[in-house]
């Protein structure tokens, strides 16, 4: 389950060793631990980070089979998950020591930068390949955060980047070997951290307005 922790201004969120699904209990945690950052004063600034093999492997595709009945409130959450750290009234690095796949991948896209494992690990979007198409809000979601070529190839034949390959494609902010990937994405936010409060959050409001309506809708399949 995920934990929270603090370094000085930087609150780290770590979202799990497995494979970090978006269970409903988890991402009620991760919820949880999002509250404990939003009701913080002064300068502060979120590092989102994972442990072990995976960042995050997407949506619990075996919970949704069992539970096919909540299927649109889960989908709303996921996408309530999604908008509340795109609007988060700081800066927010996504440090990806492993997998980041489908929504794994779109909740990285969430955060203002992102910090990428250089050696090995994929950052990737597979719904072409497993049949799942994207709805209205993740895919704008991913248009607004990628280059349009990039959210093109990325969405359509979803390859697998490499740390190397995602820099070249600025999906990611930076690349670095393996043990230094957590250290770099919590340099990264303390620079930032002064910027935390109500400026930000009204910029990151208007710049993302549609998208952030968009995951918004309580109605998420149009």
């Amino acid at each position: 389950m995920p934990t929270l922790q603090r370094h000085d201004d930087v609150f780290v969120l770590d979202l799990g060793e497995g494979e970090n699904r978006f269970h409903p209990d988890w991402v009620a945690g991760v919820g949880a631990a999002l509250d404990e950052v939003e009701r913080a004063e002064g300068a502060r600034a979120l590092v989102t980070a994972a442990t072990g093999k995976y960042f995050s492997n997407g949506l619990d595709l075996e919970w949704l089979g069992d539970n096919p009945g909540r299927f649109t409130d889960y989908v709303v959450s996921v996408q309530e998950l999604f908008a509340r750290v795109l609007a988060l009234p700081m800066i927010t690095v996504a440090a990806l020591q492993g997998h980041t796949f489908a929504a794994g991948a779109m909740l990285s896209l969430t955060h203002d930068f992102r910090v990428m494992r250089a050696d090995r690990g994929f950052w990737c979007l597979p719904e072409a390949e497993i049949d799942i198409p994207f709805s209205p809000a993740m895919s704008a979601l991913i248009l607004a955060r990628l280059a349009p070529q990039t959210a093109h190839e990325a969405m359509t034949t979803a390859r697998r980047y490499g740390g190397p390959d995602a820099l070249a494609a600025a999906i990611v902010d930076r690349v670095v070997p393996e043990g230094e990937v957590r250290t770099a994405a919590i340099e990264l936010a303390a620079a930032q951290a002064g910027k935390a409060g109500p400026t930000l959050a009204t910029i990151k409001g208007r710049m993302y307005a549609p998208v952030l309506d968009a995951l918004r809708d309580k109605n998420p399949l149009g």
